[in-house]
C-alpha cells in the first residue's frame, strides 16, 4: 500500500475522480494542451485511474490504459504545484505497479519529457530497442 503524508488520501474509485479538476490541469499540460472536457471524461471511464486528494480537492492524478492482462500504458500523471516533493506521484505509480490485478502485465509503457528520474527510481528503463517501437502521433489534435 502507498504511504502518503498526513492529510492526503489515495483513491482508485471512479466516482472519486474529479473530471473538471483533472481537465483544468491537463488542458494546460505539454502533452494534452487544449483537451476537451468530454475527452477527459471518456478517458477516465476507459482507464484504471488513481487520484490523491487533500481535504476535498483532487491534487494529483494518474491513468493506466490497460487490458488488465498483458499491457499497460501509464498516462496523465501530474501533481499540482504546492503539493510536490511530498512523494505523491511516486505513491500513485507505486500503487498501480503493486495493484493485485496487474501482476501479470508483461509490458508497461509511458512517455515523459521531464520525469525520467521519478520513473527510474521505480524500476522503469528507456526502451531497449526503439527501432521496435512505433507510433501514430497527432500532438496538436486538441488545438
Amino acid at each position: 500500500m502507498s504511504i502518503l503524508p498526513d492529510g492526503y488520501r489515495l483513491s482508485e474509485r471512479q466516482q472519486d475522480m474529479q473530471p473538471v479538476a483533472i481537465h483544468a490541469y491537463l488542458t494546460s499540460s505539454y502533452w494534452a494542451k487544449g483537451i476537451p472536457l468530454d475527452i477527459v471524461e471518456k478517458s477516465i471511464k476507459g482507464s484504471l485511474c488513481v487520484g490523491v486528494f487533500h481535504e476535498d480537492d483532487q491534487i494529483s492524478f494518474a491513468r493506466l490504459v490497460t487490458d488488465m492482462a498483458t499491457f499497460a500504458y501509464l498516462a496523465d500523471v501530474y501533481v499540482l504545484a504546492g503539493h510536490g516533493k511530498q512523494g505523491v506521484a511516486k505513491a500513485m505509480v507505486q500503487y498501480l505497479q503493486d495493484h493485485q490485478e496487474l501482476t501479470q502485465i508483461r509490458n508497461w509503457l509511458l512517455m515523459t519529457a521531464d520525469a525520467q528520474s521519478l520513473y527510474s527510481s521505480l524500476g522503469w528503463q528507456q526502451v531497449a530497442d526503439p527501432r521496435k517501437t512505433m507510433q501514430r502521433s497527432f500532438p496538436d489534435i486538441y488545438q
